[in-house]
């Protein structure tokens, strides 16, 4: 067997993990933490919330810009230089983050700080590949798992910890130190690529059709409900023109003879049918995380730590699955694992349609817990098995384009969740009100006991207008409660239908 170069210089393997998770864990945190801060940066600075979300947005475009063209900058500046100068970057920009006086300073930090910490989940993903032998990648996947998907979950919480006990400049100050000491381990602990290639001049025309393509997107999916997405003019005009850039950078990195994002790795079987399921994972995992908090803080009354805190069963059982699957991938078929997940998730989506108005804390533990282990029962042999057949010198390319779709996905899914929400809700109120009529018994029999007992506090004209408010205000909760309910219902049916294409994976024996 071929040793790796951290393995010959007898570097030990954990340590490299260590070394490449720590930041790799904060520039994901990076996202899902600043979310629950952003009425209180709207506070501080006097600034709308529309305008505070550019705070999230920059960072989540930055960071997209960043995943497809970090195996070119590897193979450009080589693979420890290249760590060592993003972990530079995002605490820098973490740093002006922290000393910013006003908004557009700190929208300029959250810039550098995407740029930084863009490139660390492919090339984590792929150094976890490199390093680890063959017949301990479930292993490796395990360790990657724990950054990708158990930062995500637990971000919110720990976010909202931070904000309501400290401030938001917390959430910055953390990543300092962070990256002082993610340099000085790098530097100790990593090495350059064995399979590096020597790259010419940097594709600046991918680079830039790339930005307009993900910045014109971004700019869609954050303004669309807000402006009625279609029937906005000058949102058609910036989808044709988005669609025409994604187009213009697809064909123009297919022919280039450098290109900055290589697009041929998804003629590789396993790669394209692994970003495919993967993608579905994390739009599974994001249209729970998205919409049960949601669910819980405005129809149940729960605070956004509270909110967050219901994700820490989902949390446990990620972290207790890691460890069951990560060796038992070497023994089992890892389609069959995936489709068990794939059944997990589907089902444990499904068991969140049994919400309603009494529905208590507790109620969650099961679902998630469920949801937990066919997450990583997905999403570790999904990770292994679409980078597997790819060869060496494209890892880290391969890897910087799994981790794009994967983004693209999730942006997609957390804006149609809140839009399905909102359309969704208008038709069921369209639906439900029509029972409260003067010809419905049940309403009038309602209506005349609600009225009643407000009489003791006032006229029977003022009792009579409170419970029609009442009741009015109790059918838009309903209406609400159906909406999200249709909203798990929808994403759990993804999850049963793509359970056959997991035996599109072609399995490679171990020799």
């Amino acid at each position: 067997m071929i040793r790796t170069i951290e393995q010959r210089l007898k570097i030990p393997i954990w340590l490299v993990a260590f070394t490449i998770m720590i930041p790799t864990i904060a520039s994901i945190l990076g996202t899902s933490t600043v979310t629950v801060a952003v009425p209180h940066m709207a506070g501080a600075f006097g600034s709308t919330r529309d305008e505070v979300n550019w705070v999230v947005t920059s960072y989540m475009i930055t960071h997209a810009i960043m995943l497809p063209i970090s195996g070119w900058l590897e193979n450009y500046f080589g693979r420890r230089n290249f760590l060592k100068i993003i972990t530079v970057i995002f605490g820098a920009g973490s740093l002006i983050c922290l000393i910013s006086t006003n908004l557009n300073m700190l929208i300029i930090g959250r810039i550098i700080q995407g740029v930084g910490g863009g490139p660390f989940m492919p090339l984590s993903q792929a150094i976890l590949l490199q390093v680890y032998p063959k017949e301990k990648h479930g292993v490796a996947m395990g360790i990657f798992s724990i950054a990708v998907m158990v930062s995500a979950i637990m971000g919110p919480a720990i976010g909202g910890y931070l904000v309501d006990n400290f401030s938001w400049q917390a959430l910055f100050i953390i990543n300092i130190p962070i990256s002082v000491f993610s340099v000085v381990l790098i530097h100790c602990n990593v090495m350059n690529n064995p399979n590096r290639i020597k790259v010419n001049h940097p594709d600046i025309i991918g680079i830039i059709a790339l930005a307009l393509w993900l910045l014109s997107m971004q700019i869609i999916l954050d303004k669309g409900q807000q402006y009625g997405w279609f029937d906005a003019r000058w949102i058609c005009w910036l989808a044709g023109f988005s669609a025409v850039m994604f187009m213009f950078f697809v064909v123009w990195e297919l022919e280039h003879k450098n290109p900055i994002a290589n697009l041929r790795v998804f003629k590789n079987l396993n790669f394209l049918v692994g970003t495919v399921l993967a993608s579905f994972v994390n739009m599974a995992a994001y249209s729970t995380l998205c919409a049960l908090p949601m669910f819980l803080q405005n129809l149940m009354g729960y605070t956004a730590q509270l909110g967050g805190a219901s994700m820490i069963a989902r949390s446990i059982a990620c972290f207790a699955a890691i460890i069951v699957v990560s060796k038992i991938v070497n023994y089992i078929d890892n389609r069959i694992i995936i489709g068990l997940g794939f059944l997990m998730l589907g089902i444990s989506t499904l068991m969140f349609t049994n919400i309603n108005l009494e529905y208590s804390f507790i109620c969650t533990i099961l679902p998630n817990i469920i949801f937990g282990f066919g997450l990583i029962m997905a999403f570790i042999p999904i990770s292994s098995l679409a980078l597997s057949t790819l060869p060496k010198t494209d890892l880290a390319s391969g890897a910087g384009m799994h981790s794009l779709c994967k983004c693209v996905t999730t942006a997609v899914t957390v804006s149609m969740t809140n839009t399905l929400v909102s359309i969704l809700s208008q038709a069921h109120q369209v639906y439900l009100v029509g029972n409260l009529s003067q010809y419905n018994n049940a309403f009038q029999y309602k209506l005349s006991l609600l009225t009643a007992k407000l009489m003791h506090y006032s006229v029977y004209h003022v009792a009579n207008i409170k419970a029609n408010a009442l009741l009015y205000k109790e059918l838009l909760a309903q209406a609400k409660l159906m909406s999200f309910v249709d909203v798990f219902a929808i994403f759990a049916l993804p999850a049963f239908l793509l359970i056959p294409c997991v035996f599109l994976f072609k399995m490679k024996k171990n020799n």
